[in-house]
């Protein structure tokens, strides 16, 4: 092994991991797993990349199959359509466990999740894709109502994991947005402004 940015893998075979040259579908898709994301372990070493969506979502289901694509190219993309409205997309490769080394035994919620440091560097360098992500899949942008008859729109991120809410509001921090708690496991982000800057890259789920 030759270092974090370039690392010659043992665990996959490939010969360099280029983290530092990742494209920015990268930190989208990163945002996609820590919501709702999984690797699958299948025979000779291959790990499949489950992205569970709903399926009335087409533009996010569209996005995720293009940001798997631009980063593991060789590698095919497909979707099942589940019970309801699921929709998994997956893809596989050795590579995956790789990219994504929050992979481990067991719910996200039960277990210790965090950045590596060459992740937190691409969420330094972009991380208005990693909140795309994450509220493309554990989150919604809705009209919030008061009983005097004001409306206004607000975005709700909910995952059980304190480790991914606390990502989540690491990334609002490094744009500057105020972000409250509500429920134990939600993030509720509210001043007009703010909601404003959200809807520059995110905006309502389609």
């Amino acid at each position: 092994m030759v270092g974090p940015e370039n690392l010659g893998c043992l665990a996959c075979g490939s010969s360099i991991h280029r983290f530092d040259q990742l494209p920015g579908e990268y930190v989208y898709l990163l945002g996609l797993y820590l919501g709702d994301g999984y690797l699958a372990a299948h025979p000779r070493g291959v790990y499949r990349l489950r992205i569970s969506l709903d399926a009335r979502h087409v533009n996010i289901a569209n996005e995720c199959c293009e940001a798997m694509r631009t980063v593991m190219p060789g590698s095919r993309v497909g979707r099942v359509r589940g019970r309801g409205n699921c929709l998994e997309i997956y893809s596989y490769s050795k590579a995956w466990p790789c990219l994504f080394p929050q992979h481990g035994a067991g719910r996200k919620h039960h277990r210790l999740i965090q950045l590596h440091e060459w992740q937190l560097r691409l969420v330094d360098d972009s991380p208005e894709p990693l909140l795309r992500g994450l509220i493309h899949s554990d989150g919604c942008r809705f009209q919030n109502t008061g009983r005097k008859g004001w409306s206004h729109p607000r975005y709700d991120f909910q995952n059980e994991s304190a480790d991914i809410r606390a990502i989540f509001c690491d990334a609002c921090d490094r744009l500057g947005l105020r972000w409250t708690e509500s429920g134990g496991n939600r993030i509720y982000v509210s001043r007009k402004a703010d909601v404003a800057k959200l809807d520059e890259f995110v905006g309502p789920k389609t």
